[in-house]
C-alpha cells in the first residue's frame, strides 16, 4: 500500500492561544485543515475576526472567543466554548505569550508580574484545565523559546518563563500518559512576528540574524508546520520533547 508523505490532521477540535496573528494565527489556520478551531485574542477582536474568516472562508470552521490567559477563569472559559459551539477538545496549544527586553535588574514588579502571569501562569492554568478536559488520545502542544538554549542577556525573565514552561512540559507529558495525551512544546528561533520586533532598532535585527546559521528570520507558517506534526497521527510517538525551530542558532 501506498503511503502519503503529506502529515494528515484527523478531524480534531483545537484551542490555540493567542491566535489572532502572528505564530498563533499560523498555527489555527493549519489545525484548521483538520477540524474547528477556537480563536483565541485578549483584545483585538478585529484580529480575531479576520482570522476566522480567513478559516472559514477556506472551507473551516472556527470561532473567536476573547479571554485574557493571564486571568483565573481564561482556561475553563475557552474549553467552555469549544464544548459548546464543537462538542469537545483534542488539542491544546498554548500559545500567548508577552515579551519585553531589559535587563533583570531593570524589571520592576509590574513587568514581573506580566510576563510569569501570561507566559507562566496562562500555560499552566491551560495545562490544568486540559488535564481535566481534553478528550483521551489529545495533543498538548506548549511554545516555548529557543532564548532557553541561548542565554542571551535583556532577555533573562522571559527566558525563565519559558524554561518553566520546559519542565512543566517534561513533567506533564508523564502525567497525562495515561490518558495516552501527549504533551510538548515547540521552542521557535527568531520569526518574523510582530512580538519579534517590538522593541529592537534595525541594527539589532540584522545582529540576530547574523546568528542564525541559515541566515534568514523563521516564518510563522514554519512554526505552525512543526505544531501541526505533533497535533497528528504521525506525532503520536513524540512525548515529552522539546523541538527547537531556529534554524540552526542553538
Amino acid at each position: 500500500m501506498a503511503h502519503s508523505s503529506q502529515v494528515s490532521i484527523a478531524p480534531k477540535v483545537s484551542i490555540i492561544t493567542g491566535s489572532s496573528k502572528g505564530i498563533g494565527a499560523a498555527i489555527a489556520a493549519r489545525l484548521a485543515l483538520g477540524g474547528p478551531v477556537v480563536i483565541n485574542y485578549a483584545s483585538d477582536e478585529g484580529a480575531a475576526r479576520r482570522v476566522v474568516e480567513g478559516i472559514e472562508s477556506s472551507g473551516g470552521r472556527a470561532i473567536a472567543v476573547r479571554a485574557d490567559i493571564s486571568t483565573l477563569d481564561a482556561a475553563s472559559a475557552l474549553f467552555d466554548a469549544a464544548e459548546r459551539a464543537f462538542g469537545g477538545v483534542d488539542i491544546l496549544v498554548n500559545n500567548a505569550g508577552i515579551m519585553r527586553m531589559r535587563q533583570l535588574v531593570d524589571v520592576d514588579d509590574a513587568q514581573f508580574d506580566a510576563e510569569t502571569g501570561i507566559n507562566l501562569g496562562g500555560t499552566f492554568r491551560g495545562l490544568r484545565e486540559a488535564g481535566r478536559r481534553l478528550n483521551e488520545g489529545g495533543r498538548i502542544i506548549n511554545l516555548s523559546s529557543s532564548l532557553v538554549g541561548l542565554n542571551m542577556p535583556n532577555y533573562g525573565l522571559y527566558t525563565a518563563t519559558k524554561a518553566g514552561v520546559e519542565a512543566m512540559t517534561r513533567i506533564f507529558a508523564k502525567e497525562l500518559a495515561p490518558r495516552r495525551i501527549t504533551v510538548n512544546a515547540v521552542a521557535p528561533g527568531p520569526v518574523e512576528t510582530e512580538l519579534f520586533f517590538e522593541g529592537k532598532s534595525e541594527a539589532q535585527v540584522q545582529a540576530i540574524t547574523r546568528m542564525i546559521p541559515l541566515a534568514r528570520l523563521g516564518q510563522p507558517d514554519e512554526i505552525a508546520a512543526v505544531v501541526a506534526f505533533l497535533a497528528s497521527e504521525e506525532g503520536g510517538w513524540i512525548n515529552g520533547q522539546v523541538i527547537r525551530a531556529n534554524g540552526g542558532m542553538v
